[in-house]
């Protein structure tokens, strides 16, 4: 298993950064290199939402199902999918900022692989995979602050 936690301290209401990360229409107006979502159920948040998300990674387009598994409003959301063998688990939590103000937006990405070239290969992606939530969560930031 792989572990990846991040934060940001966002200067913006819990309820503004919690709906831009759990709307998965607002996170994808937030994260520019998203490129497009589509529902896969009549739910657009909430348990049991499904959706595919289709991103630039590199230079390469990426499709990934997610299905919201855990959503407790402004507090936490937690987001499932089985992609290339491994099973990509990641929770976004929210809460108000360390000194009272803004918000502090965690996520913890667990990615548990689950295919033996999964095995292999997705260690070895620790970095990029870091290096492209920090640029989630930077844009998030930069999305909240502008329009919170």
């Amino acid at each position: 298993m792989t572990r990846t936690e991040l934060s940001r301290t966002i200067d913006a209401p819990v309820g503004v950064v919690f709906s831009t990360v759990a709307d998965s229409s607002n996170f994808s107006e937030a994260v520019p290199h998203i490129e497009h979502v589509e529902f896969l159920s009549e739910a657009r948040t909430g348990v049991g939402a499904r959706f595919r998300e289709t991103r630039l990674m590199g230079s390469r387009k990426a499709t990934t199902e997610l299905e919201v598994t855990e959503y407790v409003r402004d507090e936490r959301v937690r987001f499932v999918a089985d992609q290339g063998g491994t099973i990509w688990d990641t929770i976004f939590t929210v809460e108000p900022g360390p000194d009272g103000r803004g918000t502090r937006l965690r996520m913890v990405m667990e990615a548990r692989p689950h295919k033996l070239a999964a095995r292999l290969v997705t260690p070895l992606m620790k970095r990029v995979i870091t290096k492209a939530i920090a640029a989630d969560l930077d844009a998030v930031k930069a999305y909240t602050e502008a329009t919170g």
